[in-house]
């Protein structure tokens, strides 16, 4: 098996070491991760420049890709081509925070999931659930070994085509997570407030400031699964047809 490692923190972030180190006991690993951070960038793709790769080596020695693009902008160059070995699996992270309820939409960690699936290839986005003080100091080593034991029995397993799981994993040790649970998306609340400030030349600029998001842990949700120390484990789909609401758009019988 060829695996694909990307992320949204940048080549050199933590989480991508641990990820590419626990995913070579299933098959060789290609790391290819932007130059720099791409948090909350969402689904991106490059087409108005062009994108440039480079040779870079992970902190252990391992060699890796870096390039100027986005996440998802990995994903896409390596499938079409810039990798030359086909690629089978796509793994992304690990981010060292909770991707959660509508953070799918934002997250780069998780788009470039979707990237992989867009293409056929199945996508695992994996973060960790870490206090959102943590200041860098998130240890990576639990939920790598989570991360590659999700992979290995959902990899047995018949998948449908575009399969993208997204797998949100407790901060705390292996022996204190409650087990594995299959869950929703759940409803995040957004605290953002824009902050408004001046430069040196009295000209306004801003910030998307505000208080961390919080989350409600109705039961069966990605939020309950983590505030009760179990693994989230979300199957995402690329449609987003609300397709409840289609019956009723079309009693609307809308004309020209």
């Amino acid at each position: 098996m060829h695996i694909l490692a990307t992320n949204d923190d940048g080549v050199y972030a933590p989480g991508l070491l641990a990820l590419a180190q626990a995913f070579r006991s299933l098959g060789d690993v290609t790391v290819l991760a932007p130059d720099r951070n791409w948090s909350a960038s969402g689904h991106v793709k490059t087409m108005h420049r062009p994108l440039r790769v480079w040779e870079t080596q992970l902190s252990d020695g391992t060699p890796a890709l870096s390039t100027d693009g986005a996440p998802s902008d990995c994903v896409a160059i390596a499938i079409l081509g810039m990798v030359e070995q086909p690629i089978d699996l796509v793994v992304s992270g690990i981010n060292p925070n909770a991707n959660v309820g509508h953070d799918v939409t934002y997250s780069g960690t998780v788009t470039a999931a979707m990237e992989a699936a867009i293409s056929g290839l199945p996508g695992f986005a994996y973060s960790i659930n870490s206090p959102m003080d943590h200041m860098g100091t998130t240890d990576y080593s639990t939920a790598a070994e989570v991360s590659v034991s999700v992979a290995k029995q959902v990899l047995s397993k018949p998948m449908p085509e575009k399969f993208v799981l997204n797998v949100n994993i407790p901060s705390c040790s292996l022996d204190e997570i409650s087990g594995i649970a299959v869950t929703r998306q759940g409803l995040r609340i957004y605290r953002d407030a824009l902050v408004e400030r001046e430069d040196s030349r009295g000209r306004k600029y801003y910030w998307i400031g505000g208080d961390a998001p919080t989350g409600i842990a109705d039961p069966g949700t990605d939020f309950w699964a983590l505030a009760n120390r179990y693994v989230s484990v979300s199957p995402l789909t690329l449609d987003l047809t609300d397709s409840p609401m289609l019956p009723t758009i079309e009693s609307w019988e809308l004309k020209l």
